[in-house]
């Protein structure tokens, strides 16, 4: 089962979640042959993957475009989200992470969209997925990646998940909070692990987090570090530890010059 705490942010919102699939008739097998027919990804995971031109490895900045989130409140709800992405691909971000939960985190379908087609950067679906539902509407909509958070999912959804990504041509970025998580993810074939250094259940960042999970990542995984990374030397300590790329999110939107704290990001990573 699950490992949530029922009083924490992501309890909640992952409840909601699930009661809206349940309420969902529509039929997965027509998704499914949707979503088999949309053209090709992007390579989410390639492009983490890749190496600079000296063949030194340097850590990837994923770029993430939100409105809100549960814990802050409103941090740029009138955000373009065209020009966001367009002045993330002019700093040297890698990938973009786009929220589409509209209860929580005001993002939309219409936001992941307009951004991947402002730019030619892979991007994440950053949403809650529950349901098979959910991983053929990411690949219909656009999405090279989705995001599986293991907490919020048992070890068969975990399984048939990454499962049916693969079979969409989907990458699938598992987040891992502790040590029981890593293991689990990895049990169910995760290539590509985001270790989450923000509570679960107060929402607070924990520095430490990351460093303590990276030696458990193996290294033909494409490890990402998530959440509290405000400044290049949150970037050079998580190069340090030894992760491929990390997620910046409230720390970008809230910028007043996008492109530059891209670029401070990317060159403190290499």
């Amino acid at each position: 089962m699950n490992t949530l705490d029922p009083g924490s942010y992501l309890a909640r919102i992952v409840a909601e979640h699930r009661q809206t699939v349940q309420a969902d008739k529509r039929s997965l097998n027509t998704l499914l042959d949707t979503a088999r027919c949309r053209a090709s990804t992007r390579g989410f995971r390639a492009r983490l993957a890749e190496t600079d031109t000296s063949d030194t490895s340097g850590v990837s900045v994923i770029a993430e475009i939100k409105r809100r989130s549960p814990s802050k409140g409103d941090l740029r709800p009138d955000l373009d989200p065209a020009i966001l992405a367009e002045q993330y691909q002019q700093g040297g971000a890698a990938c973009l992470s786009v929220l589409t939960d509209r209860a929580w985190f005001a993002g939309s379908v219409a936001d992941l969209q307009a951004a991947r087609n402002a730019v030619d950067l892979p991007v994440l679906r950053k949403d809650f997925t529950v349901d098979e539902r959910d991983i053929a509407d990411a690949r219909i909509m656009g999405a090279d990646c989705v995001l599986l958070i293991v907490a919020a999912l048992d070890d068969s959804e975990l399984q048939r998940f990454c499962a049916l990504a693969r079979d969409l041509d989907l990458d699938a970025l598992v987040e891992v909070h502790d040590e029981v998580e890593m293991q689990r993810a990895l049990e169910a074939g995760a290539d590509l692990v985001g270790v989450n250094q923000r509570d679960l259940l107060t929402f607070e960042v924990d520095q430490d987090r990351a460093e303590r999970l990276a030696s458990l990542i193996p290294d033909s995984v494409v490890s990402v570090a998530e959440s509290g990374i405000d400044s290049p030397n949150d970037i050079a300590r998580l190069s340090n530890a030894g992760y491929d790329a990390v997620l910046v999110g409230e720390s970008l939107v809230r910028s007043s010059d996008p492109v530059e704290t891209v670029r401070a990001l990317v060159a403190a990573g290499n």
